[in-house]
């Protein structure tokens, strides 16, 4: 894959303006914008016509966890809207998962990747098992989560590279990964706990990066995307 394409720019930012000069920007070196949370609460389906009026792929993380008519509700409002990725968290059920694959089937949208977010990257160690009181690891409640996920129409997932080996081979090694905690050697974290380098990402087995702070923070976006597309090219 072409490494333009596997770059996801997390536009994490708090206005319209502010995606708009990123977009402008980084389109020449980033395949897919991911527009979370704070950007689309704030801004709406305006800040999805930013991006795929730049030619570029649209990924809508907005996480859907609900009951399934509702997921199916959500998932056709976002392909009206372009999306060409989309998130749902595969702790919502394989019923809800199952809604989300009718509508993209519906709307003739193969190109389509849906993707179920399996454990936080924020979570780790001790805070994972604290919150879910579970005997199960992190690791093995990802493998769990991506089997059935996939099972129930699926197409990707988005887990910690240090977990995409594991994914593919419990969830068959076509799944698509896509992993957020991408850092450069010798970057701060941030919040992510389970970060890894572009290179090691995939060679790990990720398909998609997603970078946020590093690049849209950046004194100079552009030029550390290109850090980040020079890596990418180079990994094997």
């Amino acid at each position: 894959m072409d490494p333009k394409a596997r770059l996801i720019v997390a536009l994490d930012v708090d206005s319209l303006d502010d995606a708009r000069r990123l977009v402008e920007a980084l389109a020449p070196h980033a395949g897919v914008f991911k527009i979370g949370s704070t950007l689309f609460t704030r801004e709406g389906p305006r800040a999805c016509q930013v991006v795929k009026e730049a030619g570029a792929r649209l990924f809508l993380d907005l996480k859907y966890h609900d009951i399934p008519n509702q997921v199916a509700g959500a998932v056709r409002a976002a392909l009206a809207l372009g999306c060409d990725m989309l998130t749902l968290h595969a702790s919502g059920g394989a019923e809800m998962i199952r809604a989300a694959r009718r509508e993209v089937d519906r709307a003739g949208r193969a190109d389509v990747i849906l993707l179920a977010v399996t454990v936080l990257t924020s979570f780790a160690g001790e805070a994972f098992a604290s919150l879910f009181q579970s005997r199960r690891g992190a690791e093995d409640t990802v493998a769990a989560f991506a089997k059935m996920a996939r099972e129930a129409g699926a197409t990707g997932v988005v887990a910690s590279a240090r977990e995409a080996r594991l994914v593919k081979s419990h969830a068959g090694a076509d799944l698509v990964v896509v992993t957020p905690g991408i850092r450069l050697p010798g970057a701060e974290a941030d919040d992510q706990v389970r970060v890894l380098t572009p290179e090691a990402a995939i060679a790990a087995g990720a398909d998609y990066l997603v970078v946020g702070r590093p690049i849209v923070a950046a004194p100079d976006p552009a030029q550390a995307a290109r850090a980040f597309l020079d890596r990418i090219g180079a990994a094997r």
